[in-house]
């Protein structure tokens, strides 16, 4: 799972260089005295293209992350799962501390010789 999100992240960064490849052949064509129209287009595609693969990937890694911080449960993760046990194990002590107070409340009142 964590090579997955790895692997993701290493595709957004080509595709940010590809971002910036458009943006520069964009630059470069818009600077000529007579622009290549068809190329601009191209470019342009691609460019918004790549956009949206980056931002929509680095969304998806953003709710990822958002998730484990928050600990909330998510995929591949057990964290929830142990603070849960260790939550219910802390509950399970205290309630054995207070019946253990309980039952010496209770011998004090019902023995005779007090």
């Amino acid at each position: 799972m964590a090579n997955d999100r790895l692997r993701a992240l290493e595709d957004v960064e080509k595709e940010i260089a590809l971002v910036l490849q458009s943006a520069g052949t964009i630059v470069l064509e818009l600077s000529k005295e007579k622009a290549n129209a068809s190329l601009l287009d191209r470019q342009l595609n691609q460019f918004q293209t790549s956009i949206n693969r980056v931002e929509s990937e680095l969304s998806s890694q953003i709710r990822y992350l958002t998730q484990v911080a928050t600990g909330q449960p998510h995929e591949g993760s057990t964290y929830s799962a142990r603070k849960d046990c260790q939550m219910a194990l802390n509950r399970s002590e205290y309630a054995r501390v207070k019946l253990g107070e309980l039952g010496r409340t209770c011998e004090i009142m019902l023995d005779p010789q007090t």
